[in-house]
């Protein structure tokens, strides 16, 4: 049989998705945390894997989907938050913009599945799906094996008992909830993703009516959390927009690392915080550095971080800004507190080993 003849669509499918294939699951599960430090690794949008020397394996906002993948009817869904938002009707051109870093289904384990919300690129039916159908487990606070929990607001939990999750599987949390995982205390706290709020139940076809009501339910639809681990306190916001707010959790607590989800917002909506935006919430956290995830993944909100250091620099000295940011790039590895003087993080470059072995080539300067 020659290459041709067997090559379908389907071998192509297995053969090139996911494009990382079991690299960055292999690198996880290998990685060995020392004492005092934690490990990250940025999964694509606001997705963040945690590890740390006590073993406990935390996925944040893991999603394993993608955008639009066919113009379809050209008409954007009913109830959709932009089209509540901003009374748009077209189809929005997200299409997803980077490779899948993970196959969800190489992992051999976790030890608690948390979600901020429920929209679709924040919570995956696939990884829940290898989670329940793997049997994985985890150990409680006494150290009795445990099915690994699923952790969320309300509303997360209402969709992963619709894909089939048992119920007795499912926590759901609310600002001020304290979860211990091993070595990781998880502290709930308020979302400020006001996205949410106009994100309504579409029943027969008709959306939730928002107009003259008052929402008081955000804490049913959204969580910002914060993990105390041996290696540094990290503050995940989610979807959060900018809130004043931010300054009474920095307040509150020592933050060490934020995520923030920065875009570049199109025209008629507001659903991403912008450079000025990820800098306050840095300045209100009173933390030491700023991340800014979600940039990467879509085609029409894809931003420059590069706006940020240009602001940050513009300001720092005048601000007395006691931060700086931390520019990432999706499945990479970030280990605080050793790397927490780095502004830019690069990929591995390899060719550590040159001139270990012998060379092959016609003379030494060949090249």
């Amino acid at each position: 049989m020659s290459v041709i003849s067997e090559m379908t669509r389907e071998k192509w499918l297995l053969d090139t998705f996911p494009e990382w294939g079991t690299w960055l699951t292999e690198e996880i599960e290998s990685e060995v945390v020392p004492e005092g430090q934690t490990a990250m690794w940025w999964l694509g949008c606001v997705g963040i894997w945690f590890k740390t020397p006590g073993g406990a394996n935390i996925s944040l906002d893991l999603w394993c989907g993608n955008g639009k993948r066919s113009h379809g009817d050209g008409k954007i869904a009913v109830g959709h938050s932009m089209a509540n938002m901003s009374g748009v009707r077209s189809m929005p051109p997200n299409v997803r913009n980077i490779p899948h870093v993970i196959d969800p289904f190489s992992f051999k384990h976790v030890d608690a599945v948390l979600s901020t919300h429920n929209h679709r690129d924040h919570i995956s039916a696939e990884w829940a799906a290898h989670v329940i159908n793997s049997g994985m487990e985890t150990v409680d606070a006494d150290g009795k094996k445990i099915p690994v929990p699923f952790i969320g607001p309300e509303k997360s939990v209402e969709t992963w008992l619709k894909w089939g999750v048992p119920e007795n599987r499912c926590k759901v949390v609310k600002p001020g909830d304290v979860i211990k995982i091993k070595d990781v205390e998880i502290v709930c706290l308020d979302s400020f993703d006001r996205t949410c709020i106009v994100t309504t139940e579409v029943i027969d076809g008709v959306p939730e009516q928002l107009e003259g009501t008052c929402p008081t339910d955000l804490d049913k639809k959204a969580i910002n959390y914060l993990l105390k681990t041996p290696g540094g306190n990290f503050y995940h916001a989610g979807d959060s927009h900018f809130s004043i707010y931010f300054a009474k959790h920095g307040k509150d607590f020592d933050i060490d690392v934020a995520f923030g989800a920065f875009a570049e917002n199109p025209v008629g909506v507001l659903d991403k915080m912008s450079s000025i935006d990820i800098l306050r919430m840095a300045e209100h956290l009173n933390c030491k550095v700023i991340i800014p995830v979600h940039w990467d993944v879509w085609t029409n909100f894809q931003a420059d971080c590069a706006e940020i250091k240009l602001l940050y620099d513009f300001k720092k000295e005048r601000n007395d800004y006691k931060f700086h940011p931390f520019f990432w790039q999706p499945g990479g590895k970030y280990v605080y507190p050793r790397d927490k003087d780095k502004i830019y993080f690069h990929h591995p470059r390899g060719y550590e080993d040159c001139f270990d072995a012998p060379q092959n080539v016609p003379f030494r300067s060949f090249i």
